[in-house]
């Protein structure tokens, strides 16, 4: 029986048509920013004031003079219709229960001292200054300080979010919360994980800071968005210099390196160091740059609920601050 073998020639102008295409692909011109909306756009009015805990400006020394004496704390900083978030201390050798959260991730900045972090399913690892760390929806973890030193920490939840304790870790009903009581029920569901995207932890101050990485998202998720922004400090820009407004969130930052300057509606403008928690309220025109001496490095972490939320500027400014 006669075997035909299929024709070279198809094959040679498949290949070819391929080489055209990749060389097409190869000159066509990089891919432009889509033209912006131009919109009848609300802007809060009047703008919703900072209601405590929220402060323009809590600094890391106001934080620690408000707990001197004490080994163990939590000092609350963030609460808005979206997020939560705490400095915490633990004293050396002090654990957190078990606990999880429901639907949505944790992060965590570590600021001071050794921190153990235990993830169900994950390898425990030790984390200390600038590490950034993501703990999964469901997945229960531990936090332990384990250095000579208090291990000083900020958290960050969605402010839907509320513990969960696992039984098989605290046997006994936790203490009720206000307008909440605790019951022991199932919660089906696979617990979150990890992805291209998102991974347990960055060693700030060793992969970007000292290191070959460049700064970004560390969560792009839904209702929360932490994205380091590293730059050069500069000359503060003019007051005509709006910058933009969020229609539907409040924006914070926790300034990772050097120094951070924000012009925000309604306050004077002002020069924030490392360790340092910054925020503009939903609808106030802000403008965040570095600041200190120019040419400084500097970190800014941007945090909100929307990794693609809606940036509104003056028509003028042409979409850029």
């Amino acid at each position: 029986m006669k075997i035909s073998r299929p024709s070279a020639v198809p094959c040679a102008a498949v290949l070819a048509a391929l080489f055209v295409s990749q060389a097409a692909a190869a000159q066509s011109p990089p891919e432009q920013r889509p033209a912006p909306l131009v919109a009848w756009t609300p802007k809060k009015a009047p703008s919703k004031p900072w209601a405590e805990p929220n402060r323009p400006w809590w600094k890391l020394a106001d934080v620690r003079a408000l707990h001197e004496g004490e080994e163990n704390w939590t000092q609350p900083v963030i609460r808005n219709k979206d997020l939560v978030a705490d400095w915490h201390q633990l004293s050396p050798q002090g654990k957190t229960p078990t606990i999880a959260y429901s639907d949505n991730r944790t992060a965590i900045i570590v600021w001071e001292g050794e921190l153990r972090v235990s993830m169900e399913g994950h390898e425990p690892f030790t984390a200390r200054k600038g590490f950034e760390i993501n703990v999964p929806l469901r997945v229960p973890f531990t936090l332990e300080s384990v250095g000579s030193e208090p291990a000083l920490y900020f958290q960050l939840n969605a402010a839907s979010d509320m513990r969960l304790y696992p039984v098989e870790t605290t046997p006994a009903k936790p203490e009720d919360i206000a307008g909440w009581e605790y019951e022991q029920r199932l919660i089906p569901g696979r617990p979150g994980g990890f992805d291209e995207k998102h991974r347990p932890y960055l060693d700030y101050y060793g992969d970007v800071v000292n290191g070959n990485d460049r700064a970004g998202a560390f969560i792009a998720d839904q209702h929360m968005f932490v994205n380091n922004i590293r730059g050069r400090a500069t000359p503060t820009p003019p007051a005509s210099n709006l910058g933009h407004f969020h229609i539907g969130y409040d924006e914070f930052w926790f300034v990772m390196e050097g120094n951070v300057t924000l012009q925000v509606e309604g306050q004077p403008v002002f020069t924030a160091a490392a360790g340092d928690i910054i925020s503009a309220p939903q609808g106030h025109w802000h403008r965040a740059s570095f600041g200190g001496p120019v040419g400084q490095m500097g970190t800014r972490v941007a945090i909100n609920p929307y990794p693609q939320g809606a940036h509104v500027y003056t028509q003028e400014s042409g979409g850029r601050q």
